[in-house]
């Protein structure tokens, strides 16, 4: 099984490179290849094969290659098919068949599932497995606006990542956390789809991507969790300022008149002179109004 998964694996890359150059050349027997292979659900899930196939038939204008291309995915869907029936099958707690006649008849319930009609049209497969399905019109807007974000810079197209199965992951874990689609829903989709498109903290979307950050992880992640390490070093550094300020300011200071206030213009001040920098540096001088307490400081 080892060796096959690798194989598939490896036809999969080629077929990945291909989309990236937008080259089908040679991809006619790639196809071949697998259509001659006996295909499990496990080997779809593991490898990600589904996908590759897709973006395959998707850019193509061969249409040989779209034809073949079609016809792996429609066998391949019929697997995720059956698979789904044995698993609701459990759900209800009906034996499932025993016999090899019954177990080879199994999929055809599903292929006629009213929750899940087929279209006339081409088969649409984009993921493995399925993703989480909602009918909720908000829901389904945010889940785009997440899959655009996870595009963002094509860093998905290297790593093989499903931006759809992923965001849909992710709204359904912040959907599950918040319970509503309240504005609480709705800042919380925003703030993850700003700092995914974040130009400056790349590193956050691709950790996404290649599943070091889980989608339960990203669902729920503060803003401070989410900034690029030179930002929370930016906010540590004025966090520390702040408590400075505060402390010079609970502790007192000298109080003067030969500085003026920009905000108020009165002269009642207080300063303290604190060594912030390296010991061959000025010291720093920070001032407080007494009047209107407007705080600044200089070197």
């Amino acid at each position: 099984m080892m060796g096959k998964e690798e194989e598939i694996t490896r036809i999969a890359r080629r077929l990945d490179k291909m989309v990236t150059k937008k080259s089908a050349e040679g991809a006619m027997d790639l196809l071949r290849e697998l259509k001659a292979m006996p295909i499990t659900l496990h080997l779809l899930q593991s490898t990600r094969v589904g996908m590759s196939v897709n973006a395959l038939r998707k850019q193509s204008s061969d249409e040989e290659v779209i034809a073949l291309a079609k016809s792996l995915i429609k066998s391949w869907k019929k697997l995720l098919d059956a698979s789904d029936a044995k698993a609701r099958e459990r759900g209800r707690g009906t034996p499932l068949p025993t016999s090899s006649r019954d177990a080879s008849e199994a999929p055809d319930p599903s292929r006629k599932r009213p929750e899940l009609p087929k279209a006339p049209s081409t088969p649409r497969i984009t993921t493995f497995p399925p993703v989480p399905v909602t009918c909720d019109a908000v829901r389904n807007k945010c889940r785009e606006m997440l899959t655009a974000a996870l595009q963002t810079a094509h860093d998905h197209v290297a790593i093989g990542a499903d931006c759809q199965r992923l965001s849909a992951q992710i709204e359904e874990c912040i959907f599950r956390d918040v319970g509503n689609t309240d504005m609480k829903y709705k800042n919380r989709v925003r703030s993850r789809i700003s700092n995914l498109k974040d130009a400056r903290n790349p590193d956050l979307r691709r950790n996404v991507l290649c599943g070091a950050i889980t989608p339960q992880q990203i669902a729920v992640m503060t803003s401070e969790e989410m900034a690029s390490d030179e930002l929370k070093e930016i906010r540590k550094a004025m966090t520390k300022e702040a408590i400075r300020e505060h402390q010079m300011a609970r502790t007192g200071g000298t109080q003067t008149d030969l500085f003026t206030c920009g905000k108020c213009r009165k002269k009642n001040c207080t300063y303290t002179q604190v060594q912030t920098r390296s010991s061959d540096e000025p010291m720093t001088t920070f001032v407080v109004c007494n009047e209107c307490g407007n705080r600044w400081k200089f070197c």
